[in-house]
């Protein structure tokens, strides 16, 4: 009597196995297909890494859970002034969340970057940068960004690389510095199954991001000591206070925002 009901409930088993065990072959193999895609394009020392028009600087919590600063943040905001001060980037978007009127991640870092003598006109601010796949969208899409380096994490660049590139963007990776954090195992495991996740938001369902808007071109600045190349007269001084873009703001304390 319990002998068809033991057969059955060992082929359900075996199923249940079959389908974990492919699920886990898939789950590694997207991994090693992303992480494959754009390893080479990843550079771990700033000095060294490659120069582009744009810098694009993903956003991220000013402050941990437990109160402390974000490690993470702290890194990307270093590794962005830094490569605008050796001129490895002309113009740094800097893309996060503002989703409520009490968390502004664009702003906080504008003013971290402020603090690190970064000019205003060499910044863009994006307040609906909600994702990886937003801001990147929306770089290409709003901004008309074609070619940019990616400001972030060496766990975070490979998907982020990824994505640039699946939306037809010319794409380098700078890997911030990193510093020991409580919870970073957890960061590098959900990063693994946000890459899986990926591939499906751009190959399955082609994902669309939440908020585009109308094209605001990025008018990239000359540097001071660039200036000095260009005849006199082809840049007036308004046009150096101000970027000539009102996506950056027309005052240094109260940065402007583009359509939510």
């Amino acid at each position: 009597m319990y002998r068809p009901f033991w057969k059955a409930f060992k082929a359900a088993l075996m199923s249940l196995g079959a389908l974990a065990l492919l699920a886990s072959l898939l789950f590694a193999l997207g991994n090693f297909y992303v992480l494959g895609r754009t390893q080479a394009k990843i550079e771990d020392e700033i000095s060294r890494c490659g120069s582009e028009p744009v810098g694009i600087v993903f956003g991220t919590s000013h402050w941990t859970r437990s109160g402390a600063r974000n490690p993470h943040f702290e890194g990307r905001m270093g590794a962005a002034a830094q490569l605008i001060h050796l001129g490895r980037v002309d113009h740094l978007l800097v893309s996060g969340d503002n989703s409520t009127r009490y968390y502004n991640e664009p702003v906080t870092m504008w003013r971290d970057l402020r603090s690190r003598d970064v000019r205003d006109e060499d910044m863009t601010l994006d307040y609906a940068g909600f994702s990886t796949f937003d801001t990147l969208a929306r770089a290409r899409d709003v901004f008309g960004v074609e070619q940019a380096l990616l400001i972030t994490q060496d766990w975070h660049l490979p998907r982020a690389l990824f994505i640039g590139e699946a939306l037809g963007l010319e794409v380098q990776g700078c890997a911030a510095p990193e510093h020991v954090a409580a919870g970073l195992w957890r960061l590098k495991l959900r990063e693994w199954v946000a890459r899986v996740a990926t591939l499906g938001d751009l190959y399955l369902w082609e994902r669309e991001p939440h908020f585009l808007g109308p094209l605001e071109p990025l008018q990239i600045m000359p540097r001071e000591r660039d200036r000095l190349r260009f005849p006199p007269g082809l840049f007036s001084a308004s046009d150096a206070a101000s970027g000539g873009d009102t996506a950056r703001g027309s005052a240094p304390d109260s940065p402007s925002s583009t359509p939510r």
